[in-house]
């Protein structure tokens, strides 16, 4: 007996899966106009008025009924016996079983990654996943506090399925390949704001960031990470919209080993989780040349923030570190200062700056 049912709950499950949602709906709605009809032709004059229909049919197919609405008449009560109660019912079987299994699909695609994200704008993309760095760096940006609120896009080729998946600022997609004109559209990678490529190793990074350069819109800023210094530049000498860093491990052990803490300071720098943290700032169009002395100033006593360098793009290739007080600074430059948040432009009194 039981076999028996489990079949026919597994025939009852195929059937639900061929059938689309139009022919749900398209057949809910034959149901309910022949009902009405059939009870029009009856004389039920206290059910066929279009909200009282809509009720009545709503709580008597759905079995809730309530009893305040029923038919009269003999052939009412037939019309509703042969022809609403038993196809109403099998229709509304049929509605809870195709919206369990749609509600199913949805959240499945989206832990599996499957879920398409080609109309989402002005967010972060991060391709490449490794299990304890990936969740830092969702961190590191999660804990800018002042940052422009983006979405955050995990882009993975790896067989896993959603590793943030109760973080609402996180969503995720699983790709055959990062370099893929098809994936890369449905990661909306021309309308994202950041990128960040942190891939399985050098190789995949590198392709990546060399497919993508050309895709992502002029103002979208590229951060590119590889072990292996020479394929920084390789990759400079075709994409100027790329931002490359590499292991340092080298460097900061003889720092740390010539002056004690080096490393310390590293970490805060880095770090958005705690302490003063390196942030940038680009001067608006609208303002004028500025001097380096003025701003330093200003920075220091307005925002508690020192000022470390300017660079002239967002790449920082060419940056001036620690220039001196008589520097001149355009608009459309970008300030790199140390604070223990961010400050926005909107804060700056640009205009009491210049001389």
């Amino acid at each position: 007996m039981l076999t028996i049912f489990r079949k026919l709950a597994l025939l009852f499950r195929a059937h639900i899966d061929q059938l689309s949602w139009q022919a749900v709906v398209l057949a809910i709605f034959l149901h309910m106009f022949v009902t009405w009809g059939l009870l029009y032709l009856a004389n039920e004059q206290a059910l066929i008025s279009f909200t009282t229909f809509f009720y009545y049919y709503t709580v008597t197919t759905s079995t809730v009924g309530y009893g305040d609405f029923s038919p009269v008449s003999d052939l009412g009560r037939w019309v509703v016996a042969i022809v609403q109660i038993p196809f109403g019912l099998a229709l509304f079987g049929v509605l809870l079983g195709k919206t369990g299994q749609t509600v199913t699909y949805l959240i499945r695609r989206v832990m599996t990654g499957d879920k398409n994200y080609a109309h989402i704008k002005n967010h972060i993309i991060i391709f490449g996943w490794h299990d304890t760095r990936t969740k830092k760096m969702i961190d590191y940006i999660l804990a800018d506090t002042k940052r422009t609120k983006r979405r955050i896009l995990l882009a993975v080729t790896q067989q896993i399925d959603h590793p943030f998946l109760t973080n609402e600022n996180v969503d995720f997609a699983r790709l055959t390949s990062f370099t893929d004109l098809e994936e890369l559209e449905r990661v909306a990678i021309s309308y994202a704001d950041k990128v960040i490529i942190d891939g399985q190793d050098d190789d995949q990074t590198f392709t990546t960031a060399l497919r993508i350069s050309r895709l992502v819109k002029e103002e979208c800023h590229i951060s590119a990470h590889f072990l292996d210094e020479t394929k920084v530049e390789m990759l400079l000498e075709h994409c100027q919209n790329v931002e490359c860093s590499s292991a340092k491990s080298a460097e900061i052990l003889v720092r740390s080993m010539q002056d004690p803490g080096s490393s310390r300071v590293q970490e805060e720098l880095l770090s958005t989780l705690h302490g003063d943290t390196q942030f940038s700032i680009a001067i608006p169009e609208a303002a004028n040349e500025m001097e380096f002395g003025r701003l330093f100033h200003h920075f220091k006593q307005q925002h508690d923030a020192i000022l470390l360098g300017v660079a002239h793009n967002l790449s920082a290739q060419n940056m001036d570190l620690n220039p001196p007080l008589n520097y001149k600074v355009n608009a459309g430059d970008i300030l790199h200062y140390i604070a223990v948040e961010r400050v926005l432009s909107n804060e700056v009194d640009w205009q009491s700056l210049v001389k």
